[in-house]
């Protein structure tokens, strides 16, 4: 269970808080002060700081000066108004997450708290390295086999460097994990760690999120807004699936690379910054380059050094290791007992192929361990989740790809809007994760995990598709 300390003078604004965020199922601690703040934190570090800028005695931007000396990987949120933009922008640039206009949008605020807290949990949260089965961490690269023994090497010998680093691989191979990794081993491992999930993020916005804007630059432009890669200064920036990168967003990458500036967006002057490129891509490179999809000249800027993940196909004597720690990490975070795994299931396991890799694995083991209801996960609850074995499988998708496909023709036939593809897929969307929540119980961390999203997106459909009063959901740690 996360902690969350907020930071506000306002008492109605502060007792609003603590009833969200303990709704959601945080630790909540308010105090009314800058010198407050600092002492909580002092005391014992909470996992996020939400704090407005304008506090009696020691302002908000002081307090966030000494609190980011004291713990520098400590997300901190800033809360102003109009009027103080300006000193909010300044803090964003020395290390704050970000930071919200006074009054705000509740399911905005808390899709930007959970982002601030996976942010330190991606920075604080060690990723262990050849960890055994066993591995407390929730957070580790389970592997020993010879192509895993090479990756190991590959990232001692780069982490200590600032060179630009690509990691290769199939989705699913844990690509992430070795971004971490080789920042958690670097020489800038006591700053900032930005993650930016080059799909994940519109087109229209991806520019404005990785380099700001200033104010004007577009509607809705109210005030100037640094971009992600300048509040990493100092740090390191992780940018996933740059395969897939748009072509005038990449030309900015390239300047990045080569002139260590950036340019927001509606502004014409550079803007010095100084951080390490780690890239990741699932796209064959070679092919983008001959299809013009990627630039040639960042190509060759980007694989600098260049880690090759291997597919799980190709380290088949991992998947007894990998199996027994999605097992035993699964069940610590369930807080139930581990079950423990038949030697038939196991079998299965060895006989799949992992189109999906190391993540497919992962859900595939939580399946398994709801569909085996406590008991000893069995060769059926594992055929189950990988829907591998199933006799009936050729017929049941027949079955419900004809189903689905008169509902759509229906949908088609009776629909008039504009909007139409938009209603059908939400509809679609609704059912899927209010089915999810049914599932788990209403736990939505379990929930985001089964369905293979973020918590953050979860909660924005949630949010968005009414789901809290429909559905019965829990807190996590229920």
């Amino acid at each position: 269970m996360s902690t969350i300390l907020i930071v506000d003078d306002d008492p109605q604004l502060r007792q609003s808080f603590e009833k969200l965020l303990a709704a959601e199922g945080y630790t909540v601690q308010t105090v009314s002060t800058g010198e407050a703040g600092l002492a909580a934190v002092r005391e014992n570090v909470p996992d996020l700081v939400v704090m407005d800028m304008r506090l009696p005695g020691m302002s908000g931007l002081e307090a966030f000066g000494v609190i980011h000396n004291i713990e520098p990987k400590l997300p901190v949120i800033i809360m102003t108004a109009f009027g103080t933009t300006d000193t909010a922008i300044e803090a964003t640039k020395v290390g704050a997450f970000d930071y919200v206009l006074k009054p705000f949008e509740v399911p905005d605020m808390l899709v930007l708290i959970e982002q601030a807290l996976e942010a330190g949990r991606f920075m604080r949260s060690r990723v262990e390295m050849a960890a055994g089965p066993k591995e407390i961490s929730a957070d580790a690269i389970i592997g020993q086999s010879n192509p895993m023994q090479e990756m190991y090497k590959a990232i001692g010998r780069v982490a200590p460097t600032d060179a630009t680093v690509l990691i290769r691989g199939e989705s699913g191979t844990g690509k992430e994990l070795v971004a971490r990794a080789i920042y958690q081993h670097s020489l800038r491992a006591d700053r900032a760690f930005v993650v930016i999930n080059c799909v994940a993020i519109p087109d229209t916005l991806l520019e404005s999120e990785l380099f700001g804007y200033e104010k004007g630059a577009f509607t809705g432009a109210v005030s100037s807004r640094i971009g992600k890669i300048q509040q990493a200064t100092r740090g390191s920036v992780f940018l996933d699936e740059i395969g897939d990168m748009p072509l005038g967003i990449q030309a900015k990458i390239l300047r990045l690379l080569q002139e260590k500036s950036i340019e927001r967006l509606g502004g014409s002057k550079p803007i010095p910054v100084d951080v390490r490129i780690i890239a990741a891509t699932n796209r064959n490179l070679e092919t983008a380059l001959t299809e013009g999809r990627f630039r040639e000249d960042l190509y060759y800027r980007l694989k600098v050094v260049t880690i090759s993940l291997p597919p799980l196909r190709a380290r088949l004597d991992d998947i007894p290791l990998l199996a027994e720690y999605f097992l035993s990490r699964l069940t610590r975070e369930m807080r139930v007992d581990n079950p423990g795994m038949t030697e038939e299931a196991k079998d299965v396991l060895n006989e799949h192929d992992w189109p999906g890799n190391v993540r497919e694995l992962a859900n595939t083991i939580q399946k398994a361990l709801i569909f085996s209801r406590g008991g000893p996960i069995r060769k059926k609850d594992i055929s189950q989740a990988i829907r591998d074995e199933r006799p009936t499988l050729a017929a049941d998708k027949v079955t419900l790809d004809e189903t689905v496909r008169q509902w759509v023709q229906q949908s088609l036939s009776s629909g008039t809007g504009a909007n139409l593809f938009t209603s059908l897929t939400d509809r679609f969307a609704k059912i899927l994760i209010s089915e999810a929540l049914n599932l788990t119980g209403g736990n939505r961390t379990r929930t985001a995990k089964l369905l293979g999203v973020s918590r953050p997106t979860l909660l924005s459909k949630i949010a968005k598709y009414h789901l809290r009063t429909e559905t019965s959901v829990k807190n996590d740690d229920s």
